[in-house]
């Protein structure tokens, strides 16, 4: 039942006519006080609505009928639709009830979902009370009428019936707001409009549905009673308000069972679940599998639609176990002197949950090692214990360890669990004993020794020793490793060393007065082992090394002046054979005293200057003896090169380089003529060469000029005039002998001496085929066959005379050109720079009157 009021501003308190079978809500929904059966006829009672306020009170009846489920649908259909005639009001200070015209009012209809009908099902008619005097018609608006979903609601314009045309379904609408309109026959409208509301009545139609099918939650072991574990949620579709929304849950089942069936609860309204029982062991149990049910209508068993989900719950670790030993006692052995060893392994079992802070073991050592020569590493993996050496350890000095060592998680144990004697162990270590390497003591073993001793000497005697006591093994074998200056020797079985050289302090391989020599030492062990120690001498100095003067040049001027040369000596020695040291000019030659003077200004430096006023500008070597300081002294005479030359006003030089001239010696400068001699005859050779190379040139050129070569050319001297028979000859037989006659008719095996070379030659232009040579071609082939095939024929560039001039001639024989009275004015030599090819020429004309 709904009340509405104009200003929708009241509180409105409702009340019940029979308040113990029905009771209204605030919100004003009717319930059942208690389970009654309704008899066939309607029962009425009586809802007001009063204003908290003014008091004001409003009442409206309320007829209930009863509707099995197994009505059939004749008898729906006979179920007389009610007329609402609305509102009637009822005043608690008066007696009647007392009409009040007002405008036509529908009340809210509630109407069930998924209604199996008949349909169209008829809900309310209505009606205006002007539809006596008037002919009305009805129509409704609004979403499931003329608006989507459209068609839900239609209404009988004459008789206003209003009826609905199929199930509905609170989950997609749950209530829905029609308007009523009533016009005339011509349209106009004789009513207001009114509004209808339609509630959808929930049915338990739907299933509660959890949110997961499966949940996961944990727990740790241990955790007593009342812990929290997880929260299961469902949710059901229907009206969370009314029963048929209400979900129950509870557990159905738990697996495994153990230690108790009823490890957990569950919160019927919330869905928390939380222990109940204490036990939880994940070394037991790691995983409990929880059935869950939601029931609606507040958990029903016979009304209610019940789901089921499962959670599962895993049980978490805690430190409840710690690390127990396999064994009490541990067995390793190690060699000595080894380090980073793993002499032992620890193992341990934890029930724990593996690779986690609560199962990770940390081993401690609490007793048997005071030197801290072990320690205990974890393996990661397999959680073991390494014992491992950090420190050398002598056999000599302790063959065997036992080690106390404890065991425990990197988190604490859990509250109440004790230690077990599991906990500790003892580990025993054997050492075993090595060959070790023999060593010298002490090492480095220093000796003094005065610089000097003499080779063959017997210096000191440098052993070693052989740690290995309980090792059978002969004596040690002594040898040199290093010996910079090759002064020492040691005997190889007793260790004495002797000097094979002069120990000299100032030799280069002595540092700071300290030699340094290695010695080897090496035993017969399995495997043979050696060690090494080092000699150090400690050279006493002796006045052994004369001082010397330093510089060895020095330059001053000519004349006396304040120029004075400072010199420095100079002693290997060191205190006290060293300075302060005595400067001295000798007596010889008296010239050096006579013109040069030494005075000493400190203990190792002096001064040299001239004696007399003036010193011819040269080169000088004066002597200086200088003595030490030590006992005995030691003294020498250095030369001192001294270069006197012209001095400026400011004392420096200015004629070096005639001083230096001077200073030349005989051999010297006649070693500077032969040279320039030498150097004048080289330029003079190679004038000469020149000028024979541009001569040669010329004569290349000469030869290059075809019209000058007389393998391929015919002087032309003089012209006798025509006439002669011989002008008909045909000269070009001698041009080109080759041609006429080709290789291959020359004899086989038959070759001169000074044939020409089998190479290619240059290829000159092949002239045109000749015509018949006649008789003079004859002759000429004949004669060249006899050259060809005399080895002693002239060189095959000369010229061949033939004698031959042809038949009828009046010409003088031409024979005369082989006569040496033919230009014998002339001068020939020139046919000498033309080369090989010209030689017999130059032999016939360039060899003079012979």
């Amino acid at each position: 039942v709904r009340f509405r009021s104009c200003d929708g501003n009241k509180k409105i308190h409702f009340g019940s006519s029979e308040p113990e079978d029905f009771r209204v809500g605030e919100d004003g929904v009717v319930y059942a006080e208690r389970s009654f059966q309704l008899s066939a006829e309607p029962t009425e009672f009586v809802v007001s609505a009063q204003d908290k306020e003014t008091q004001q009170e409003w009442q409206m009846r309320v007829k209930l009928t009863p509707e099995p489920a197994f009505m059939g649908a004749s008898e729906k259909d006979q179920r007389k639709i009610e007329d609402i005639i609305f509102p009637w009001q009822q005043y608690k200070h008066s007696s009647p009830l007392k009409r009040q015209k007002r405008d036509w009012v529908i009340p809210p209809i509630n109407l069930p979902e998924n209604s199996k009908g008949p349909f169209p099902q008829e809900l309310v008619r209505i009606r205006s009370d002007r539809d006596k005097s008037l002919s009305l018609r009805y129509s409704v608006t609004g979403p499931g009428a003329d608006q989507p979903p459209t068609g839900i609601f239609i209404i009988n314009p004459i008789s206003g019936q209003l009826s609905v045309t199929k199930p509905l379904d609170r989950e997609q609408i749950a209530s829905f707001h029609l308007r009523a309109h009533a016009v005339d026959v011509n349209g106009n409208q004789v009513e207001n409009p009114i509004d209808i509301v339609i509630n959808v009545i929930d049915m338990n139609d739907n299933r509660p549905e959890f949110l997961h099918q499966v949940w996961n939650g944990t727990v740790p072991e241990g955790s007593k009673p009342g812990t929290y574990v997880m929260t299961v949620t469902a949710i059901d579709a229907d009206d969370p308000n009314a029963q048929n929304g209400m979900l129950r849950y509870r557990i159905l089942s738990q697996a495994p069972s153990s230690p108790s069936p009823n490890m957990f609860t569950i919160n019927n309204e919330t869905g928390d679940i939380i222990t109940v029982a204490a036990g939880l062991d994940r070394e037991k149990v790691q995983q409990y599998t929880l059935i869950i049910q939601a029931t609606d209508m507040e958990g029903n068993p016979t009304y209610g639609l019940s789901n089921t989900a499962t959670a599962v719950i895993a049980v978490t670790d805690v430190n409840d176990n710690p690390p127990e030993f396999t064994a009490m006692t541990f067995y390793g052995e190690v060699p000595e002197n080894r380090v980073d060893v793993i002499v032992a392994n620890l193992t341990v079992t934890d029930k724990d949950q593996p690779h986690t802070p609560a199962w990770n073991a940390m081993y401690r050592m609490t007793g048997g090692d005071p030197t801290g020569r072990f320690t205990i590493l974890t393996d990661p993996n397999s959680n073991d214990g390494l014992v491992t050496v950090v420190k050398p350890i002598d056999f000599e000095t302790n063959r065997l360890f036992v080690l106390t060592v404890a065991a425990e998680n990197q988190v604490p144990l859990a509250k109440g669990i004790q230690h077990p004697p599991q906990s500790t162990a003892t580990v025993s270590i054997t050492v075993i004993d090595v060959n070790e390497s023999p060593y010298f003591v002490p090492n480095p073993k220093l000796v003094r020794q005065e610089e000097g001793l003499l080779a063959g000497s017997m210096l000191t005697t440098f052993t070693a020793q052989d740690p290995d006591r309980y090792m059978q093994q002969t004596s040690l074998r002594y040898s040199k490793v290093s010996d910079p200056a090759n002064w020492l020797k040691i005997d190889p079985v007793n260790g004495q060393i002797t000097t094979t050289a002069v120990l000299d302090r100032e030799s280069i391989y002595v540092q700071n007065n300290m030699y340094n020599a290695t010695f080897l030492a090496s035993d017969n062990g399995i495997p043979p082992m050696s060690g090494t120690g080092t000699l150090q001498i400690y050279l006493l100095d002796i006045n052994d090394n004369a001082p010397q003067v330093h510089p060895k040049e020095a330059t001053t001027c000519e004349t006396l002046q304040p120029n004075a040369i400072n010199i420095t000596a100079v002693d290997p020695d060191i205190d006290p054979n060293a300075g302060p040291f005595a400067f001295e000019l000798p007596d010889t030659p008296a010239s050096i005293k006579r013109n040069w003077t030494i005075v000493r200004i400190s203990g190792d430096h002096a001064q040299l200057s001239l004696r007399i006023r003036f010193l011819e500008a040269g080169i000088y070597d004066v002597p200086i003896v200088i003595t030490d300081s030590g006992n005995p002294h030691a003294s020498s005479t250095s030369l001192l090169k001294v270069k006197v030359c012209q001095c400026d006003i400011n004392g420096d030089c200015t004629d070096v380089d005639r001083i230096v001239g001077a200073g030349l010696g005989t051999g010297a400068i006649i070693a500077i003529l032969l040279c320039i001699i030498i150097l004048l005859i080289l330029v003079l050779m190679f004038v000469v060469w020149m000028k024979r190379r541009d001569k040669e040139r010329q004569a290349k050129q000469l030869l290059i000029d075809p019209e000058d070569d007389v393998r391929d050319n015919i002087l032309k001297y003089d012209e006798e005039g025509g006439g002669e028979e011989d002008q008909d000859y045909d000269l070009s037989q001698l041009q080109q002998p080759d041609t006429v006659e080709p290789d291959a008719i020359k004899p086989v095996g038959i070759r001169r001496l000074d044939e020409r070379p089998i190479h290619a030659e240059p290829q000159y232009p092949v002239r045109s085929a000749a015509p018949h040579p006649g008789d003079i071609g004859d002759f000429i082939n004949e004669g060249l066959k006899a050259a060809d095939n005399d080895p002693t024929a002239p060189p095959y560039d000369s010229l061949l005379v033939f004698d031959y001039e042809g038949s009828g001639s009046t010409a003088g024989s031409l024979s005369s050109l082989n006569s040496s009275s033919s230009g014998g004015e002339q001068d020939y030599d020139y046919l000498n720079d033309w080369g090989p090819r010209f030689k017999k020429l130059a032999d016939m004309y360039g060899g003079g009157d012979d």
